[in-house]
């Protein structure tokens, strides 16, 4: 084996796999190249856009801001992983209010927004775009993703399980 490649072997939405990867690569990369896994995007690469954003052994993350060796053994969960059986509520509303166009930015959004609804089940405007802050979004202007994730957790029905399955 080449002496820049390495095996890394992952969690990935609940399945153990293992990859030959370069030493050098980010866990971005690797996840969608030798993964196959594409919901989290390669966007800016310096962790200010928040499109690669995934859970990595339980805390959301930028895999841009990791190297992939660095994360071996590590458990993560992507976009993927959320709409196993089907559509979260979450991202039901965020289909309901129109709070994605191009998809570019769904996983930082979702993600930001399970976690503060893990934190807090009804959080007011000013904490949900506090909370997605950390996220670009080119299409929507912001107002509809903090209109799905307030009409979200208004419904009442903010559960750890129905957020993030």
């Amino acid at each position: 084996m080449d002496d820049d490649l390495t095996v890394l072997e992952l969690t990935v939405n609940g399945n153990r796999r293992t990859a030959t990867v370069d030493r050098r690569e980010l866990l971005v990369e690797a996840l969608r190249t030798r993964f196959g896994i594409t919901g989290p995007k390669i966007g800016c690469l310096t962790g200010d856009c928040g499109a690669c954003t995934v859970r990595l052994d339980g805390l959301i993350t930028k895999s841009c801001l990791h190297i992939a060796v660095a994360e071996d053994r590590a458990e993560i969960e992507t976009l993927e992983s959320m709409s196993v059986g089907g559509l979260t509520g979450l991202q039901e509303s965020f289909w309901d209010n129109n709070a994605f166009q191009c998809g570019y930015c769904l996983s930082g959004m979702l993600f930001s927004a399970a976690e503060l609804l893990e934190r807090d089940p009804k959080p007011n405007e000013d904490e949900i775009r506090q909370a997605i802050s950390g996220n670009l979004c080119r299409c929507t202007g912001y107002d509809a993703i903090v209109t799905a994730i307030k009409r979200y957790a208004d419904r009442g029905s903010a559960t750890v399980e129905d957020v993030a399955q």
